[in-house]
């Protein structure tokens, strides 16, 4: 097995996420730190930092040349850090030493790795956010067409009251609506630009420091904190912390759909399954036991990214390293996490007969509690509990029904309506159109 699945031959097409993979490739980075060392230059000419004829040549350079990311290698090993062998390669491959003196002119390794990472990051938000949007419509859809579709309701994996399909997978849903709606604070956190100098004073630049912040952001697009980040990684957290919910909300969906698919329960049929080496029977849901697999990866890589916010004085080699091992693996995770929930979904199908044969198995005590109540306007409510735990204690004894048991007891015919789950569903309709109506928004 390789070192990580996610660059793996044998397993890219079931763990890796081609998409976003590519944007924390090598040859990625370089061309992203190259891009920022071009637009760097192009605002110190515009504020006569530089030579302007000298800022159009870099800038230009920067655009066309070629560097391969492991002639970079040995120097990265000896340096610990890349951009010290990517401005010596970039000056060679430009051949004009009168105009690369320039280059990288007052930046520090993090500023131009920083920025880089942001113009990356933004791109992989892009696609977590489409993603997202799929991923809430087929939900919102799904919640809408089974709002009323009563199946048994569970706690502590056990048959509690009933509920509606619809409601349970809102249940799936609402978290992902919440987090999607708090994307925006999320990207102003990470997609910022960093340019502050050695020790984060941008004091090379004297008073020109903020205005060439400011114009870098501004040509790249990207926010500009007023201040240095160097070793504030609160942003980086954030997101990490982010991605990690979504991963436990699509693991919570496909831990559900395991349980909702096994043998015995059969309230879900999977659009496709995995094959078994011995058993031709089978139909393995691979896709669901991935949701909850790459969930757990991802919430293993931000420990570390949390523990990385731990950045001593006013720049920590240790701490930046561990966001390098742990970024990528967060951000691939969840990308082919929504990946993966969006092709389950696609191809879910609801067996409304097993989810009513799951509701009542002719026992009928799915509707104990509602029993109970039905009783307040004859006996109190802890002599209606009393008396309804006695019931399911005899029909758990020795067979029978609750609902005969109780209309025998009481004759009180109108009791049988209690022993219908649509009349048990409370809020659960309600409850799946609200969520569909906000996930179609």
């Amino acid at each position: 097995m390789a070192t990580t699945p996610f660059d793996s031959g044998l397993y890219r097409d079931l763990f890796h996420d081609a998409e976003i993979g590519s944007l924390f490739s090598d040859s990625a980075e370089v061309r992203a730190m190259m891009l920022v060392e071009g637009a760097l230059a192009k605002a110190q000419g515009e504020l006569g930092i530089i030579p302007e004829l000298s800022a159009a040549f870099i800038t230009r350079s920067t655009r066309e040349i070629q560097v391969d990311p492991t002639g970079l290698a040995a120097e990265t090993a000896a340096n610990g850090i890349p951009v010290p062998a990517l401005v010596n390669a970039m000056r060679k491959a430009m051949e004009a030493p009168e105009h690369a003196q320039f280059l990288h002119w007052g930046a520090t390794t993090q500023d131009i790795m920083d920025t880089a990472l942001a113009l990356r990051l933004r791109q992989v938000l892009a696609l977590i956010e489409t993603r997202m949007k799929a991923v809430l419509h087929l939900l919102g859809d799904m919640a809408e067409t089974h709002a009323t579709l009563p199946m048994a309701g569970r706690t502590w994996m056990q048959v509690a009251t009933p509920t509606s399909f619809g409601a349970v997978v809102a249940g799936w849903g609402l978290p992902l609506l919440d987090l999607h709606n708090g994307r925006e604070a999320v990207k102003a956190g990470v997609i910022t630009v960093s340019l502050s100098g050695a020790a984060g004073t941008g004091a090379a630049y004297g008073p020109q420091a903020a205005e060439l912040r400011l114009k870098l952001a501004d040509e790249l697009r990207l926010g500009n904190r007023d201040t240095s980040w160097h070793s504030a990684r609160h942003g980086l957290a954030g997101l990490s912390a982010w991605a990690t919910q979504i991963s436990a909300s699509l693991a919570k969906m496909g831990e559900d759909v395991l349980l909702m698919t096994q043998s015995g329960i059969g309230e879900l049929r999977l659009g496709g399954g995995g094959s078994s080496s011995t058993m031709p029977q089978k139909q393995n849901p691979v896709l669901p036991s991935l949701l909850s697999a790459l969930a757990r990866g991802v919430i293993g890589a931000n420990t570390v990214l949390q523990g990385a916010a731990i950045h001593r004085q006013q720049r920590d080699a240790a701490a930046w390293m561990s966001e390098w091992m742990a970024l990528g693996q967060v951000c691939i995770g969840v990308g082919r996490g929504l990946a993966v929930a969006e092709e389950m979904l696609a191809g879910i199908t609801p067996d409304p007969h097993a989810m009513r044969r799951n509701i009542d198995d002719g026992r009928g005590l799915i509707y104990a509690e509602a029993l109970q109540f039905a009783l307040a306007d004859r006996m109190t409510r802890p002599e209606a509990q009393a008396a309804v735990k006695e019931l399911c204690a005899e029909i758990i004894a020795q067979g029978g029904s609750l609902k005969d048991a109780a209309l025998a007891k009481w004759n009180a015919p109108e009791l049988t309506a209690v022993f219908a789950p649509e009349a048990q569903l409370g809020l659960a309709p309600s409850d799946a159109r609200g969520f569909a109506a906000k996930a179609r928004a």
